[in-house]
């Protein structure tokens, strides 16, 4: 039997999982800052300022300050519109990461606003602190490979300080780009409380999650998680330094089946495209609003037609031959067309190589965080099936 064939045998089913009705409400209901109330708000205050003006026309300074109050209202409800329907900012929380990623003003409004409480965090559940959710940060830099910092969060289940000899699976999220960051998938992807839900309503069994840095320290950057020519290796920081740093510091099952790697938009792009080259390491990918081309992004690769090739799915996963089977899901909302029908292609492209694929579709949702954060639950439960399905190598 060829490799091919072997990787078709040695699958076990997997589906799209049903969940508990409010796990899944959880997920998507909108934080306080993502309400319609709000842009609703300074859209009305716009308005009203606007009638005030052109009531007290004759007044010139009145004129002055009400168009000024007028433009500002207006910029805030387009800005906080935007918002709402993105889904980027849910708390104060949210807020203040995004402000410090700004200049002078901006980024000292955001620090006045964060409370303080940054990674490592403890979030209590049931029973001691001990007991409970614990966020770590691991930096990780790795100058020889173009990465000069990167802070890596590492979710770490209830009881994992409680027992000293178990072992737990671990799921690897990336970020999205361009501005994303590894602190994406806590607040506006709400992995941490998502994690809890899952596991109190017993869905899932106990998990590690790290939420990775592939921004090289440049944020800005449109990187696709690739590794460069002449610029950061961050497919090869994620298989060669991330994944075994996590390995020696945690109790990790470190097996390709109890190791699953996935990410939303350009984070989604690489997880596919890192994931399809390592399946050495990686037995389940979760990809949230898919592509499976570098499209727009392609110029980081500054013309590189082997590269090109090399890091675009759509061409070369038609032919690709698995050493090791993958199941793959892919997340999409009914609002982006494109994404579903690139999720379609993808999973029709996998099967045909003998692999196992899976399209989860929430309707009405767009290529937005909503859906990323949406539909975490059934990627998180769909990784979990995988784990559950393989025993723990020797």
């Amino acid at each position: 039997m060829d490799a091919h064939g072997l990787a078709s045998g040695l699958h076990r089913a997997v589906a799209d999982p049903v969940l508990p009705g409010d796990v899944t409400a959880r997920a998507r209901d909108l934080g306080p800052f993502e309400s319609p109330l709000i842009w609703l708000a300074f859209a009305s205050a716009a308005v009203a300022v606007l009638a005030a003006v052109i009531a007290l026309w004759h007044r010139r300074r009145t004129r002055r300050w009400g168009f000024t109050a007028f433009g500002v209202l207006l910029l805030l409800a387009g800005v906080t519109a935007l918002n709402s329907y993105v889904g980027y900012v849910r708390t104060s929380d949210d807020l203040a990461r995004l402000l410090q990623k700004g200049p002078g003003v901006v980024n000292l409004a955001g620090r006045l606003l964060d409370d303080g409480k940054e990674a490592p965090v403890s979030r209590p559940g049931a029973g001691s602190a001990a007991a409970g959710q614990r966020i770590d940060v691991v930096n990780l830099p790795d100058p020889a490979h173009g990465v000069p910092s990167g802070s890596n969060y590492v979710i770490l289940p209830p009881g994992y300080n409680a027992d000293a000899a178990r072992r737990y699976p671990v799921v690897y999220l990336i970020h999205g780009y361009p501005f994303g960051g590894p602190r994406d998938w806590l607040t506006s992807g709400d992995a941490p409380g998502t994690l809890l839900a899952l596991q109190q309503a017993n869905v899932i069994a106990p998990m590690i999650v790290v939420s990775v840095d592939l921004t090289a320290g440049v944020p800005s950057t449109d990187w696709e998680c690739l590794d460069v020519p002449g610029g950061p290796q961050l497919e090869t920081y994620l298989a060669r330094t991330v994944v075994p740093a996590i390995d020696q510091r945690y109790r990790t099952v470190a097996d390709r089946s109890h190791r699953a790697l996935g990410g939303m938009s350009g984070g989604g792009f690489g997880a596919l495209n890192i994931g399809l080259h390592h399946v050495d390491e990686f037995g389940t990918l979760l990809i949230a609003l898919p592509y499976d081309d570098l499209n727009d992004s392609v110029g980081v690769l500054d013309g590189n037609r082997a590269a090109i090739a090399a890091n675009t799915p759509r061409r070369y996963l038609p032919t690709m031959d698995f050493p090791a089977p993958v199941s793959v899901m892919l997340a999409v909302g009914t609002g982006a067309p494109t994404d579903v029908t690139t999720a379609r292609r993808i999973a029709e492209a996998l099967r045909a190589r003998g692999q196992e694929a899976v399209v989860h579709a929430e309707r009405g949702f767009n290529h937005t965080w909503h859906t990323a954060r949406a539909t975490l639950p059934y990627l998180l439960a769909f990784a979990d099936q995988g784990f559950r399905a393989s025993p723990a190598a020797s």
